[in-house]
């Protein structure tokens, strides 16, 4: 029971910060505006695990790489501890197959961010269209760069958007891909649900 409540602890901890530092790769990468104070949140919780990473790991083409480079050690460090956890003692896992299911997993957050951002932003867009709240502009822009490309080949139709169900659907396919994959790698109960 009491290694149940630690793993559990363990996985609720590890995926509010994976989330967080997810954020900041995603927000670079919409070029998001970095004044708003819930990004001003999200770049001092993760500024000091960050700046040692950045001297090693350039980003390149507008990619953060050490946003994602933290994301991959956070959570295999989860799975470590997680392992430990189960085992009582210092896994014995091979590196390659802890990087994998981190991988997995990190890939896995990040379509559950992009699906539940494009649910927000459809929710909001009927509820307070044009709202100008911190958070609403935020999930706006993080959106955004899923979401362009579908629009460029699927405009409008007499001022309905019917992107965010392409976009559904794209996420749907990249989750189920994700699912079989980490099957595939032996990623059991311990992982995050993808």
């Amino acid at each position: 029971m009491l290694a149940q409540i630690l793993i559990t602890t363990l996985q609720i901890v590890s995926t509010f910060y994976l989330t967080i530092v997810l954020l900041r790769f995603l927000l670079q990468l919409a070029r998001a505006d970095f004044y708003n104070p819930i990004c001003q949140f999200v770049v001092k919780a993760t500024n000091p695990p960050l700046r040692p990473l950045r001297k090693v790991i350039p980003g390149w083409g507008g990619l953060d790489g050490a946003s994602l480079v933290l994301a991959i050690l956070v959570q295999m460090l989860a799975f470590v501890l997680i392992l430990m956890t189960l085992n009582t003692g210092i896994p014995a896992i091979n590196p390659v197959t802890l990087l994998a299911w981190s991988v997995i997993t990190v890939l896995g957050l990040i379509v559950k961010i992009y699906f539940w951002s494009v649910i927000a932003v459809v929710v909001v867009s009927w509820i307070a269209p044009g709202s100008h709240h911190p958070a609403i502009q935020l999930v706006a822009q993080i959106t955004e760069p899923v979401m362009r490309p579908v629009r460029n080949v699927m405009p409008s139709m007499g001022g309905l958007d019917l992107s965010p169900i392409v976009v559904f659907l794209i996420l749907n396919v990249v989750s189920v891909v994700i699912n079989h994959m980490a099957m595939a790698a032996g990623l059991g109960s311990i992982g995050v649900a993808l």
